[in-house]
């Protein structure tokens, strides 16, 4: 594939590069940790000898390390890189992202560090010690100042889609961030309230954070790659606006069945039917990437399938009947994996593969090691959800039944939760090579492949 390395790359390269680079490494670490809690499911007593590394300080540890190691240095990265090139000017006070990538990184494992040691929180997408959120939050501010100011000062009045949902992303993090810090320890509500905001910001993290980021990628990509304009652009703003207000508000029905208010989980299970529309709209906006071949549209395509499968699975789980089966089982987890992994980790992963040509204009080291982490990840993705929901559909039929024991119930889901830790492996061999050949590719200094690209007269801003 031929790219394009103009002059908002070339000096809009240093911070995106740095935040991909440590994006890499906590998947990396990320996908070890994973498959070591994975182990434990099966094994016990793999580890129990090291108190730091018993099953749940595990579990936390690889969540902590995807979202705010992986997920957040690559979208932030990703989202920097295209709203400087869609607002035709270099990305200015880059300076600020550079010591916020270097700070949010340290207050990561900062966090890192606490979990290990005892200090989690309980809380799902927050189990960070309440002394690491000042340093994320204010990391984040610091790294959003470039994004802001493209966004602010675009040479064009006109915006795209893709600009939407990064600018989205830029705003509302530190917003609903700032919140469950100040409700859930600075000044801790009791009760059922810390599940109804703990609950709330689990799914603001999702629908207004991670979603928008990888959303950015695919509005931006995907009509860079087809050399078309996002088909019925009404319906991209629908979308847009639907998820930003719907959203969050999907969040009640994690809290099916519990002490809280009825109407609470009422409003989840609404809001996630008329959520639909908005995976509808972008599944029609970007179905053109279906008919692409190559390493980044198969990406994005997976994870806009995998998009579009999970909301259609976290509508069916929200009825109390379906509910009454899936809640607190491997189901669960199933969806997550399907949402951070199979849906905004696959087209994170489409977008790096697009954008560091251009960023450290040389073409990819390895296409065998593209093709490599292709196959991996797609296949880790689809053996672990699949298997995590067959395990988590037996499990909750277990507890139903009064007569089966805890034994048996372990039994059953075992066989299911070997396949899923042979799907980590797959996923952490992915993860792998795609380590190599991103540090192969951003450190080499044979310029040999910079004769690959062209330099255009100007941007790309006058496309999405």
């Amino acid at each position: 594939m031929s790219a394009e390395v103009t002059s908002i790359d070339t000096r809009s390269r240093w911070a995106p590069l740095l935040l991909l680079g440590f994006a890499v490494l906590w998947l990396v670490a990320s996908g070890a940790l994973g498959l070591l809690a994975s182990l434990q499911l099966t094994q016990p007593r793999f580890l129990d000898f090291c108190p730091f590394l018993t099953y749940g300080h595990v579990v936390a540890l690889a969540e902590t390390s995807f979202v705010y190691g992986w997920l957040a240095n690559a979208g932030l990265a990703l989202a920097l890189w295209i709203l400087a090139r869609l607002g035709g000017e270099p990305l200015r006070a880059q300076n600020w992202a550079v010591f916020g990538a270097l700070f949010w990184n340290a207050g990561v494992a900062l966090a890192l560090g606490g979990v290990a040691t005892g200090d989690r929180t309980g809380f799902d997408f927050l189990e960070l010690p309440w002394y690491s959120q000042p340093i994320l939050l204010f990391s984040y501010a610091a790294i959003a100042v470039p994004g802001i100011l493209a966004w602010s000062g675009r040479s064009r009045e006109m915006t795209y889609a893709a600009q939407w949902y990064a600018a989205a992303a830029l705003f509302l993090f530190p917003w609903f961030f700032s919140v469950a810090h100040v409700m859930l320890f600075k000044l801790p509500v009791h009760g059922v309230m810390q599940a109804i905001v703990a609950g709330w910001y689990t799914q603001a993290a999702w629908t207004l954070w991670i979603a928008p980021l990888a959303l950015t990628v695919g509005y931006y990509v995907v009509p860079k790659i087809t050399g078309r304009t996002v088909r019925s652009y009404e319906f991209a703003a629908l979308g847009f606006w639907s998820l930003l207000f719907l959203g969050a508000w999907t969040g009640g029905r994690h809290l099916i069945g519990g002490p809280v208010p009825a109407w609470i989980p009422a409003v989840g299970i609404v809001t996630t039917g008329l959520l639909i529309f908005h995976y509808l709209a972008v599944f029609l906006n970007l179905r053109d990437v279906f008919s692409l071949r190559g390493a980044v549209p198969r990406f994005i395509a997976f994870g806009l399938m995998a998009y579009l499968i999970g909301a259609v699975g976290d509508f069916l789980t929200a009825f109390h009947g379906v509910a009454l089966t899936t809640h607190f089982t491997y189901v669960e987890a199933a969806q997550r994996q399907l949402a951070l992994y199979g849906a905004a980790s696959m087209m994170l992963f489409g977008g790096l593969y697009y954008a560091l040509p251009r960023l450290s204009g040389r073409a990819w080291a390895s296409g065998a090691l593209v093709t490599g982490h292709l196959v991996f990840s797609v296949l880790g993705v689809s053996l672990l959800v699949l298997s995590l929901a067959v395990a988590g559909f037996a499990q909750g039929r277990g507890l139903l039944d009064p007569k089966a024991t805890f034994e048996a119930i372990a039994a059953t889901t075992r066989p299911s939760l070997i396949a899923a830790s042979g799907a980590q492996a797959a996923l952490l061999l992915g993860n792998f090579l795609l380590a190599v050949n991103f540090f192969r590719t951003a450190c080499c200094r044979d310029e040999a492949g910079a004769a690959v690209f062209t330099q255009p007269a100007a941007g790309e801003a006058h496309a999405s």
